[in-house]
């Protein structure tokens, strides 16, 4: 599992070393350097400028807070500001139409597409935004007169303190006004109570970064202001939490004991978002490979259950293996244990280039009690954040955190989170082609990671049956989370068969699996985020396959390639190191996963 942190500064050196290149007009792939492709292409300066100018527009039309002076882009957009912003996507829109996309280099091509699918994704985010809006300005017929408001904040236009007090006072009616006539409303669609709590609380949001702008500095404003404002900014908090009262779940969720709440999407949502993924597999096709894969790894737990004496009942091997768990205080050194054993390993069959600095500043912390319940396993990124008991947990919980984090189980993820996995991704992906982080997908993060486990155990990172139970537990875990997830978007399983499919077919300890399944769908994850690691992992495999097997390329070049393209769908990696044929109006297309065999 990757913990993304953002940082404003990683993206600087690029638009500094970009300049010359962008500024010159076209460079034709002929004349670029050829290590340039390692930091940039043709688009790469437009996708910078992209980001750069959708950002700006955003802090520019968003609240100020009075004590940083920073903008809060968490409110709801404002109809200017989307306005600006739907501008702004579509005039590069024409950009990438009139550049000269058949003299690109391949990195250029695949930049182009991804910048393209980016805008309109982007694009069509605003327009669904807009249409929801639009069904509950009716609710807010104060709210113009507020952005008015904020309007003159932005440039410290001088304003009358008595007049904006009685302007204050009319709007302080108009709310309750507004308020009364809600209450008759008997219920709303939740994501629309949700978009109208939104905008509520977006301009309280917008009246204070006015207020805060003026009072204080602004004599006459201060002596007018404060009861009014404050009077107001009661009144629209009560009426937000009015909106979000009347907010009715429509959903497909069947009824449980599980007391787990999400949305399933539903198949025409799925089958969207994995459009925008590039992933050309219905969900029910996925399902089909997770059951494929699944036999895969039933097939190896039980030959592993057999050389360890349990025959085919591979649930008791399971259980041997989960009580080989380190004694309380002592789970950190085990993990670095393994960290050196499967970094010894790759190092040994020079898989990839391991940056020495990157071996260096890898860090580790612990995890909370309360992340735990979400969050059972490793976490991974800058850092390790490992799971395993405190003394404020219930003994029975100790026991669970545990033996769901024993050594075997651990062996085959502590690579996934540190090197080369998610801390790897971290360090890489900030120094070569920073600017595609626009571009994050869980297919490249998580399929990146997952690939090393898939790849070490193909390689005999497992030597023992033990150590192969423990890999495959994982695999299997994987397997799960394609199905559980897809089934309960789909509408098909509630949250507690998903609690006991990973009970019984995968083995889990049930506080586990809880919340495995809580983190699935009440942690803030997109639909596809558990399919991701699976699926992204076996489109690296065939990737490898391809490339590797196929006499293309070694390991390390393959490896070496990958991760410093940075995140992106897997299909355009492919294209990347293929130099595949791509136009301008291209869509997803591999088909990496064999289905007959």
């Amino acid at each position: 599992m990757y913990r993304k942190k953002t940082s404003s500064n990683f993206i600087l050196p690029v638009i500094l070393c970009f300049v010359f290149f962008s500024s010159t007009g076209r460079l034709s792939a002929q004349t670029a350097p050829k290590a340039m492709y390692e930091q940039a292409s043709e688009v790469s300066g437009l996708i910078i400028q992209y980001g750069q100018d959708m950002n700006a527009i955003r802090d520019f039309y968003s609240p100020y807070t009075a004590i940083d002076g920073y903008s809060n882009q968490s409110v709801q957009t404002s109809p200017e500001e989307r306005k600006r912003l739907i501008e702004t996507g579509n005039e590069y829109l024409e950009k990438l139409k009139q550049s000269d996309f058949e003299s690109m280099s391949i990195y250029g091509k695949v930049d182009y597409t991804l910048l393209k699918k980016q805008i309109v994704f982007d694009l069509g985010a605003l327009k669904l935004d807009e249409d929801e809006y639009n069904k509950i300005t009716a609710y807010i017929p104060f709210a113009e007169e507020i952005y008015q408001l904020e309007k003159k904040r932005r440039r410290g236009i001088s304003v009358n303190g008595q007049e904006i007090a009685l302007q204050l006072n009319n709007i302080i009616k108009a709310v309750k006004t507004s308020q009364a006539s809600f209450e008759a409303v008997k219920s709303l669609d939740m994501p629309l109570a949700r978009k109208g709590k939104a905008a509520v609380l977006g301009l309280k949001s917008r009246l204070k970064s006015f207020y805060d702008f003026y009072n204080g500095y602004d004599p006459d404003f201060t002596w007018w202001m404060p009861k009014p404002y404050l009077k107001l900014d009661t009144a629209l908090n009560n009426y937000a939490t009015l909106i979000m009262g009347k907010g009715k779940i429509n959903t497909t969720q069947k009824p449980d004991s599980s007391g787990i709440k999400g949305v399933p999407v539903g198949h025409d949502e799925l089958v969207r978002q994995l459009k925008a993924e590039m992933i050309p597999y219905s969900p029910e096709e996925l399902i089909k490979l997770a059951n494929k894969e699944f036999a895969f790894c039933d097939r190896e737990m039980l030959k592993a259950s057999n050389e360890m004496g349990f025959g085919n009942d591979w649930h008791k091997a399971l259980e041997k293996v989960k009580n080989s768990y380190v004694p309380a205080g002592k789970q950190p050194e085990a993990i670095l244990k393994l960290y050196n054993d499967a970094l010894s390993f790759i190092k040994a069959r020079d898989l990839i280039t391991i940056p020495p600095l990157a071996e260096e500043t890898w860090g580790m912390t612990m995890m909370t009690p309360q992340q735990q319940l979400v969050n059972p396993f490793f976490l991974g990124g800058s850092e390790i954040i490992i799971s395993y008991p405190t003394n404020t947990m219930d003994e029975a919980d100790k026991l669970m955190s545990m033996r769901g984090n024993n050594p075997y189980f651990s062996r085959g993820t502590v690579q996934h989170e540190l090197l080369p996995g998610h801390n790897m991704q971290y360090f890489m992906n900030s120094r070569y082609k920073p600017y595609r982080n626009m571009f994050y997908t869980p297919f490249w993060i998580e399929g990146w990671s997952l690939y090393w486990e898939l790849l070490l155990y193909d390689q005999g990172f497992a030597k023992t049956p033990e150590e192969r139970i423990g890999m495959l537990f994982w695999r299997m875990h994987r397997c799960a989370r394609i199905i559980f997830s897809l089934n309960y978007h789909l509408g098909n399983w509630t949250p507690q068969q998903c609690i006991d499919f990973l009970v019984d077919r995968v083995g889990h300890e049930r506080a586990n699996a809880e919340g495995e399944v809580r983190r699935s769908f009440q942690g803030g994850y997109s639909p596809l985020y558990q399919v991701a690691y699976l699926t992204g992992g076996l489109q690296l495999m065939s990737l490898k396959r391809e490339l590797v097997d196929g006499g293309k390329m070694t390991y390390k070049q393959f490896h070496d390639a990958v991760i410093k393209e940075n995140t992106m769908p897997i299909e355009m990696v492919r294209a990347t190191l293929t130099n595949q044929a791509l136009t301008r109006d291209f869509t997803t297309q591999w088909k990496f996963y064999d289905f007959g065999k």
